[in-house]
């Protein structure tokens, strides 16, 4: 299948996890990729094991957003799919959140999210799809995620006036709610490997379905919602969590 032949797309943190799957998806459906990260190696290393375009770009930097831009405009010209996919996730309870773990995430989640957005409009074909990786944490109230969650809720609610803004250049903005799916996101939290085994053990108990999500799994929803087939959606949140958010984490 090729519903995306002669796309350009970028996936901002695409070297690895939901970001890597949705890259090699994307590609297969004959997209031309363009992935972007933080770590030079692992853009490096990602980027010629997909075949795409690999830039270095820390999207907390909104310099480094300019120069992803304008990178992207002189190989590229304009982009049709722009997945807004870096993130990072630092637990921490309510009386232990400092000032760094606020920024950090705040600064990627949320404000590099917004900014990636902005930037890359002057180079966005009219008919563009904006695709938001966020979370269910935006709404279940699930301990130590407070401000990871705060970071995804605004980024929702941020997608839903963008939304109405972008319509007339009938650009499409939606917003992907992962629940628990297996990436390398947990391991960069610090938590001791028993931590997390205790952690991954509840919260899969918690889930209808009884698994962690795949990276593919929300790779084929990103697809979908690059392509024409969902040229009637935006301003929406698709939940992709195996049923965890009709059985909330908590407790």
């Amino acid at each position: 299948m090729s519903k995306l032949n002669g796309k350009i797309t970028v996936i901002t943190g695409g070297n690895s996890g939901i970001g890597f799957a949705s890259a090699k998806k994307l590609k297969s459906q004959g997209a031309t990729v363009i992935i972007t990260g933080r770590d030079s190696d692992r853009v490096q290393s990602a980027a010629q094991e997909l075949g795409v375009k690999g830039i270095v770009a820390d999207v907390s930097r909104l310099s480094a957003i300019d120069d992803l831009v304008a990178q992207v405009k002189s190989d590229f010209g304009k982009v049709d799919v722009l997945f807004v996919n870096a993130g990072i996730f630092q637990p921490a309870p309510i009386g232990q959140i400092n000032e760094e773990i606020f920024d950090n995430q705040m600064d990627i989640n949320f404000k590099g999210a917004v900014f990636t957005t902005e930037k890359f409009l002057s180079i966005l074909n009219d008919g563009a799809s904006i695709i938001n990786l966020s979370s269910i944490n935006a709404y279940t109230g699930m301990p130590n995620t407070a401000i990871y969650a705060a970071s995804k809720a605004a980024l929702n609610s941020y997608t839903r006036t963008a939304a109405t803004e972008l319509a007339p250049r009938k650009i499409r903005i939606n917003s992907v709610n992962p629940g628990p799916v297996s990436t390398p996101i947990f391991k960069k939290t610090g938590m001791a490997e028993e931590q997390l085994n205790g952690l991954a053990e509840t919260m899969q108990n918690r889930i209808p379905l009884k698994r962690y999500g795949q990276p593919e799994d929300i790779a084929n929803l990103v697809s979908f919602l690059a392509s024409d087939d969902a040229s009637f959606i935006t301003g929406s949140e698709y939940n992709i969590d195996g049923g965890a958010n009709i059985n909330p984490l908590v407790g």
